[in-house]
Order: C-alpha cells, then structure tokens, then sequence
C-alpha cells in the first residue's frame, strides 16, 4: 500500500474518529489503521487530526540542466560513435565535440557545446533511454544481436565428420506442438551416433536446460558406446553452462552448427523425420499420459525395432561430372549389425547387443509399437474432442500425415 492509498484510506477513518466520542471506539479505530498499514500509533495520532492536509503535495522540480538542445545533441553524437554506452561516450564528448563542430557535423551554441562537455555518464544513460528502447526494438526485428560469450567457447563444426570412428553424436530437439507454441507441451530429444546410425530418443515436458540435461543423461545410460563427442545446434536448450560443464568434467568434447545451416546436422535432422515425425504425426502433445506413452516408445520398442530391424546407408563416394552428382553407397546395415562389426566396442557389450538381438521379435515389436501408438491417438481424440478430430477418424498419428509422407531416403545429406 503507498503512501497514496494510506492517505485516502485515513481520510475514510478520520470523519468516523472525529464524530466518536467514545475513548474505546477511537482506540479500535486507530488498532484498525495501524494494523492495515502498519504505520506508528503516535505517528497517526498526529496525523488524524482535523488541521492536517492529507492532500498530497506538489515537488518542487529541480531546474533543468540539460535541456532538449542537449539531448538532441548528445543522441546525434551517440550515433555517430556507435551507439556507445555513458561511461565510454563521456571521455569522447569532451575530446570530439569541438571536432565534430568545426566538421560540420554538428550545429549547436557555446553554451550547449560546454554542457555536453560536462555532462554525467549517469546522466547520458538516462537522456538516451527512449533512443536505447527504440534501437532494441529494431534489433528485435531483424537487426543481429550478440552471442554470449559462451559461443565463443563452443567451436563451430561443419559434417566433416569421420565416420570411422564409433562415439560422435548428433543432438536436435523436436517439438510435438502442433500449430500453435503457446503453453507446454512434449518436445523429442533426438541423439544419433554418426558412425553407425544408432538412434535414440527421450521425450521432456519442458526444454529448460536442466530437464534437457537429465534425458541426455538417461540416453548416454542406455546406448552402448562411450560419448566422444555432442554436436547440437545453437539452440539454447544445449548452448549453456550446464552441458558445458557436464561435457567437461565427463571428458566429452563439445561442438555445435553454425548459425541457420541445419545441413551441419544433417545426420540427426533425417532421423527427425524417419523417427518421431513420421512415427507421431504433427499433433499436439501436451498432458502427462502422452508424455508417458511417448517415452515408453523411446525407451522400449521402437529404439529396439530402429536399431535391431532398420538398415541405413553410408556415403562412401561422391563425385560431379558436369551437372550432375554420383554418389556411391555401401551395403545397408541395421545399427546394430554396424556396431557389432567394429573393432571400438568391448566384447561385453557386443555380448549385450547379441543377446538383446535373439530375444527380439520383430513382428511383435511392430504390433506393439501399433497398439501404444492407437493408444497415443485416442488420448488425444477424448483431449481434443470428437467434432475437432472427426477429419482423421480412426486414423492413428503416423497415418494422419500420410499425404505428406515422401518414400523413405537413406541418403545423408552432404
């Protein structure tokens, strides 16, 4: 409560407390006050008295130093020099004023000249706030903004990648918000190991960067190499102190894309859709249950079938004759088999994998991965309601979107 309200609260007080006689009644009335706004009982006492103004009064103003020929001015100088900040823009005014004067640059009297000389660089700060509010405002439109400091740590990396060598992934994040980003809602977390296609994904509620660091966290548990290396984009979710910190004490080194060149990520980017948007549609997940269903996914059946029953391809060649470019393949394999041939994975988890490998049915994991997925939809048919969703009736989130849906391409982008 200001001192505003208190006044007109006490004024309201003050025509009961003068027309009371009683001692008892004008002690309640002034308990009532003190308790409320909690201001000194003598204090009030004094106040409440008929010959007391409770009107507010006027501040006398200070005279104005600097003026708007000042201002005008100093907003000139201020974008002549680079739009610099008070304390760096102060030594230059009185070095540069004269200068800029006999320049051309600036028409102004003597005495405007020697104010600007003196001038704060408090003061500079506070005459320029609207010319500072109004430069934000464009930079927001289109204009470049700087990065923190911490992407100057995190070197850039371009798909020059070794895919010899088994440990070095591609991260991308993946948002379940159908047409509209307000409020919450599911985000994938997608990983993918460059050398051998392996694949993994985690479901989050939030893409806050420490929920992002705990399903990357649950992701390196379940796969079966050592991490050498993250590559994400410049998103926020990974570009923090968090994972940088995680990736140094855990030893793992850490890149990213450059800014708007989603080709850098390429690898992760076609698993974006072979392995969440194709598989889940376009729709909005945002509850609990959907999250749930989502994760089981993830973390059951179709990491099994992608991994185990999903051959790739690798670029082995590419060459240009005239207009045209060949490119060459090897033999398409599953992740698993991929993982299984190389010489950088311990005998004991290939021991793992093979019997993972014998256990599996791949049929049964497609009919599973069909019944969660109906299960996914309907949840999503009672959230939304039956006359919103009539469209796409009896339609399970990978068939919504079949009229979208391109032959499946294994090449890598390059």
């Amino acid at each position: 409560m200001d001192m505003h309200s208190r006044n007109q609260y006490l004024q309201t007080l003050r025509e009961r407390y003068l027309k009371t006689k009683s001692k008892k009644e004008r002690g309640k009335i002034l308990d009532e006050y003190c308790k409320n706004t909690g201001q000194n009982r003598k204090y009030v006492i004094r106040k409440i008295q008929p010959y007391v103004s409770l009107a507010p009064r006027m501040r006398k103003r200070r005279k104005e130093i600097y003026d708007g020929y000042v201002r005008a001015a100093l907003a000139k100088v201020w974008e002549i020099f680079d739009h610099p900040c008070g304390q760096r823009l102060g030594p230059l005014l009185k070095t540069e004023t004269e200068r800029l004067r006999r320049l051309g640059e600036l028409s102004l009297s003597d005495e405007t000249a020697h104010k600007l000389q003196k001038i704060s660089s408090a003061t500079i700060d506070r005459k320029l706030k609207h010319d500072k509010e109004v430069l934000h405002r464009l930079r927001k439109k289109g204009f470049s903004k700087p990065r923190s400091l911490l992407y100057q740590k995190i070197p850039t990396r371009l798909n020059d990648w070794d895919t010899s060598v088994v440990g070095n992934l591609a991260v991308d994040i993946v948002e379940h918000c159908g047409s509209s980003k307000k409020g919450e809602y599911v985000n994938s977390l997608s990983v993918t190991e460059i050398s051998s296609g392996w694949w993994e994904g985690q479901a989050l509620m939030s893409r806050g960067q420490y929920p992002t660091l705990e399903a990357l966290e649950k992701i390196r548990q379940r796969t079966p190499f050592t991490w050498l290396e993250i590559h994400p984009d410049n998103d926020s979710a990974f570009i923090n102190a968090h994972l940088f910190r995680y990736c140094q004490k855990e030893k793992i080194c850490f890149s990213r894309s450059r800014p708007n060149k989603k080709n850098d990520n390429c690898y992760v980017e076609q698993k974006n859709w072979t392995h969440i948007k194709k598989i889940f549609g376009y729709l909005r997940y945002d509850t609990l249950k959907e999250l749930n269903i989502i994760n089981d996914l993830y973390e059951g059946e179709l990491r099994l079938f992608k991994n185990f029953f999903q051959p790739v391809m690798k670029l082995k060649e590419k060459t240009r004759a005239g207009g045209r470019v060949h490119r060459k393949y090897d033999l398409p394999k599953t992740p698993y088999q991929r993982l299984m041939a190389s010489d950088q994975i311990s005998k004991e988890e290939k021991e793992k994998l093979e019997a993972i490998y014998l256990s599996l049915n791949p049929a049964e994991l497609k009919r599973t991965i069909e019944v969660k997925l109906d299960q996914l939809y309907k949840g999503y048919q009672a959230k939304r309601g039956a006359q919103r969703v009539e469209p796409f009736k009896k339609q399970s989130p990978r068939t919504v979107t079949n009229y979208m849906i391109q032959p499946e391409s294994i090449q890598l982008p390059t």
